[in-house]
């Protein structure tokens, strides 16, 4: 009997793999996994969560005016281009809904979010990973991968699931050497960790640049799923044609607010993640892992060959013990794990577990 059957290129994506979030004997592990901000959410951004209760029937803003204006604000931008998502993942889906079709080419980095292909395929379109040199993005091979049938090209600046950087000057010379009708997405998921954060200025008056944001990871509001996105206008018309209607809840809306507001939130996270990386290499790198430099709020580490232990290993055995960190097989890194900044109530637990199964005495 004939039944409903998808498009073939739906058929052929890997579905996304989370990190994990449970572990078996533990009601509450330690979760490194998944890259949440340590020291939780703001408590601002907690308050107006709850106060929003009162609203609950009511249909959001469709166009979230207040938090448009506030981020306009901070950032120097005009609040017209700016383009909210459930999570900066729907702005990637509808970004390739937008510009992408069956025989185009979308272009990434080779350890590239795994979100952005997912979206390029449901379109059809072809994915081309370029190679990266010493697991940082190298833009001469991104742009040796454009054809004449790319459209859209991602890349993250700082990168997950490497956590590396490459300096403003290689993102500019990387845009420059684009043909002006490929779209050009800065994931900026982790720029806020990063030393700067400058890409509104750099490329205001890019025509073909769209910046993502999200309000995941440094505002600590991973489980409202808002992100943003500023791009030139026609690029906002037509991702504002696609998106799904009120899709950034009231109690979103007004928590991003308060987390936008809250300056002092805000500066304890950075500085608690700038030390928490910094902390965590040194573990790392003093176990024998070659920890890779991150600007962002995780440090990834290679396990070399001929360790004690294979990172497929060390995520089990951590498990074990209730800490969950990020295996990175399905990045094609299966000799990696990435491992989130925690809280520092975790540290001790998480350092004596890696020294006992890492390096044993």
């Amino acid at each position: 009997m004939a039944a409903p059957s998808p498009k073939p290129s739906i058929l052929g994506i890997e579905p996304y793999r989370p990190g994990r979030a449970t572990a078996p004997g533990f009601a509450h592990p330690i979760k490194l996994s998944a890259n949440e901000n340590a020291l939780g959410a703001s408590p601002a951004a907690r308050a107006a969560y709850v106060e929003a209760q009162g609203a609950l029937h009511l249909y959001p803003d469709p166009r979230a005016n207040a938090l448009r204006e506030a981020l306009a604000a901070k950032h120097n931008i005009d609040p017209a281009r700016i383009v909210f998502g459930t999570g900066s993942d729907e702005l990637f889906a509808i970004g390739c809904q937008a510009y992408l079709q069956a025989d185009d080419v979308m272009v990434q980095p080779q350890y590239a979010f795994a979100a952005w292909a997912i979206a390029a395929r449901a379109c059809g379109a072809t994915v081309r990973s370029a190679p990266e040199r010493d697991y940082h993005v190298d833009v001469d091979a991104m742009l040796a991968a454009v054809d004449d049938n790319t459209r859209v090209m991602f890349i993250a600046n700082p990168a997950n699931p490497t956590g590396t950087c490459i300096h403003a000057s290689e993102m500019r010379r990387l845009h420059d050497g684009l043909r002006p009708d490929i779209l050009l997405v800065l994931d900026g998921a982790y720029a806020e960790f990063a030393d700067s954060d400058d890409d509104f200025a750099a490329y205001a008056d890019a025509p073909n640049v769209c910046i993502t944001r999200t309000f995941s990871k440094l505002y600590g509001l991973a489980a409202l799923r808002i992100g943003w996105g500023y791009a030139p206008a026609p690029v906002v018309d037509a991702l504002n044609r696609i998106r799904l209607p009120f899709n950034a809840s009231g109690p979103a809306q007004a928590a991003a607010l308060a987390a936008l507001h809250d300056e002092a939130f805000v500066a304890a996270s950075i500085a608690h993640t700038i030390r928490g990386r910094e902390r965590l290499s040194r573990l790392l790198s003093g176990l024998g892992l070659i920890a890779l430099p991150s600007t962002a709020n995780f440090v990834t580490a290679r396990v070399p060959s001929g360790a004690r232990c294979e990172a497929g290993a060390i995520c089990a055995k951590l498990a074990e013990r209730g800490i969950l960190v990020r295996g990175l097989e399905p990045y094609a890194m299966p000799d990696c794990l990435r491992i989130s900044v925690g809280a520092e109530r975790d540290w001790q637990s998480l350092e004596d577990a890696l020294r006992a199964i890492v390096a044993p005495e």
